[in-house]
């Protein structure tokens, strides 16, 4: 699986052969029922702390929401969020992300079917699916290898000595998606751009549709 996050790295695709076309697919509220980002926050603060987790997620979530109220950017409110990994260990996460995927995909809603259906055929037509979102690795690795995605397009939080810092390079939300979109892009010189696909349910998802097509 390819990753592909605010570093601007990515595999080429010579050693794989070119897909027949790429198509690029929100996550939250397109793919599945919910922000995976909040549910994935509740999750690992109540795992971890009970009752006072449950508190301190409705206040992380009260401030995110408010500062979004008062007109902050996207982009920014993206990276106030991660600020509240500071000092957690990346290792962790990533099991904790794999539990909160398990229990969640439980949920028969949990999957829009449409959306699901729909990488489905373009995956027996020969394309290849990337996974876009403002979200991280924990909550859409274990998503993209169960609906056989080929690449993640996320947010990447920075990371030190195997623990996240809390700072954000790059957040892949309106041109963060577009940038990273078009980076995918340019490691498949043999994709023409007008024969990809791309789904969303955001004003921004459909500027990023339009300026990767």
């Amino acid at each position: 699986m390819t990753v592909l996050a605010g570093t601007g790295s990515t595999a080429l695709a010579e050693d794989r052969g070119q897909p027949a076309h790429l198509v690029f697919c929100d996550v939250d509220e397109t793919l599945i029922d919910r922000k995976s980002m909040f549910d994935f926050l509740r999750f690992r603060l109540v795992r971890r702390h009970g009752d006072a987790g449950e508190e301190r997620y409705q206040r992380i979530a009260g401030e995110l929401r408010e500062r979004a109220a008062r007109g902050a950017r996207r982009e920014d409110v993206n990276r106030a969020y991660y600020r509240a990994y500071a000092g957690e260990g990346v290792a962790e996460t990533a099991a904790l992300g794999r539990e909160w995927f398990s229990l969640a995909a439980a949920d028969p809603g949990f999957f829009i079917a449409s959306t699901a259906a729909e990488l489905a055929r373009h995956r027996a037509a020969g394309a290849e699916i990337a996974l876009v979102s403002g979200s991280f690795a924990p909550c859409l690795d274990p998503l993209a290898e169960h609906i056989g995605a080929r690449h993640v397009l996320c947010s990447a939080p920075v990371v030190r000595e195997g623990r996240y810092t809390g700072e954000l390079t790059e957040p892949v939300i309106g041109e963060g998606k577009r940038a990273a979109a078009l980076r995918l892009l340019a490691g498949y010189p043999g994709v023409d751009p007008r024969d990809c696909y791309a789904y969303g349910d955001h004003p921004s998802d459909e500027q990023h549709r339009h300026d990767s097509s």
